[in-house]
């Protein structure tokens, strides 16, 4: 490796606009502020609501909007966004943002997707109950999905390595031929005149090895939730959940972990090539109430400590100079108590921090 070069991508939640398909489901004009704003202390100290400062309570249809976002994340190191593309056979859902971000020259941040293909429940966490739409399978999806894909992977500010296309599954294990759609994506972009796509899978529920299969590289997702003690809830759990609503007893509900202990447990290393992340907080009782899942004493000296030690981390894998990437989970997930971007009570703190950081090793 001739040069270190970090590249920090930010994980971009594009939900912050309205859709005919939540008007249905959530009521009309739903969006994510509609939880966001809704949200109330659940115990002493507890922060909520999460508030945005900076850039207010936003329209992403809006090109102001758009180029505030990628203005801030320019200021403060951050390389590029990674753009949570929902794909559900050939119809997609919360693209408002990306088509008029590819029509539009003036908003030239880098950008990537990760294909988040999950079902959609009522439950917010990918347990699919309460089926919205469901997420299926099909060669002939797949045909489609990589043709349109092509398109976009064209774009001269899509983030490639060494000119191949960077594009991550977020839950590849859910695909029913892991390595045939991956060799369906890799054979359409090369008769299409496109490199050989920068195949990544997210491992945010499982540690298998995904070299194994075939893609090129392995996101090592955060916050991995499931590492906690008793985060989701079991049969036994159940029953006592449901013993403590019919006494109208309901705080016992709640998952409470400190931040600092919660990231220690989270921290998982591999011994192959893998793009650490780190996270900035996490409380999503915005979405789900008092069957939430909060950490506290969140602060921004543990996430910068977190976030430099993937540095190193990315640093002693000898990566190739392109792609020296470190995620950040989110830009955005303002109802997961989870954003980078400026609050009410943090304000710019983490982006600041992460400048500092970042102007750190760019001078080394």
């Amino acid at each position: 490796m001739k040069n270190f070069e970090i590249k920090p991508i930010a994980i971009y939640l594009p939900q912050f606009h309205p859709i005919p398909e939540n008007d249905e489901w959530w009521g009309k004009g739903f969006t994510e502020w509609t939880n966001v704003t809704k949200a109330r202390p659940l115990f002493k100290e507890h922060y909520q609501p999460h508030l945005p400062t900076d850039l207010g309570f936003y329209d992403l249809r809006l090109e102001e909007s758009r180029l505030a976002q990628e203005a801030l994340a320019k200021e403060h190191g951050i390389y590029g966004f990674c753009y949570y593309h929902y794909w559900f056979n050939e119809k997609r859902l919360l693209h408002e943002p990306l088509d008029r971000k590819m029509k539009n020259p003036k908003e030239d941040f880098p950008f990537m997707l990760c294909w988040a293909n999950e079902t959609w429940s009522r439950r917010w966490l990918g347990e699919e109950k309460e089926i919205l739409i469901e997420q299926t399978y099909s060669e002939e999806d797949d045909l489609k999905h990589i043709s349109w894909l092509i398109e976009i992977f064209k774009d001269s500010r899509y983030i490639k390595v060494n000119d191949r296309p960077v594009f991550v599954f977020y839950r590849p294990s859910y695909l029913p031929d892991v390595k045939k759609t991956i060799a369906l994506f890799r054979s359409e972009c090369l008769k299409n005149g496109l490199k050989n796509p920068y195949l990544v899978a997210s491992n945010s529920h499982l540690r298998t090895n995904y070299h194994d299969l075939g893609f090129d590289d392995i996101l090592n997702f955060q916050p991995k939730l499931g590492l906690l003690p008793n985060a989701f809830i079991d049969k036994k759990s159940l029953k006592k959940w449901f013993a403590n609503l019919v006494k109208g007893v309901f705080s016992s509900t709640l998952k409470i972990y400190d931040y600092n202990k919660a990231k220690e447990k989270m921290k998982v290393t591999f011994n192959y090539k893998y793009i650490p992340c780190s996270f900035i907080g996490w409380d999503n009782t915005a979405r789900r109430g008092r069957k939430g899942i909060i950490l506290k004493d969140q602060n921004v000296e543990t996430f910068i400590k977190e976030v430099e030690e993937n540095i190193n981390d990315v640093k002693s894998q000898n990566r190739d100079d392109e792609n020296q990437f470190v995620f950040i989970n989110a830009w955005n997930e303002w109802a997961e108590g989870n954003h980078l971007e400026p609050d009410n009570k943090n304000g710019l703190a983490y982006l600041k921090a992460l400048k500092n950081l970042f102007d750190k090793y760019a001078e080394n």
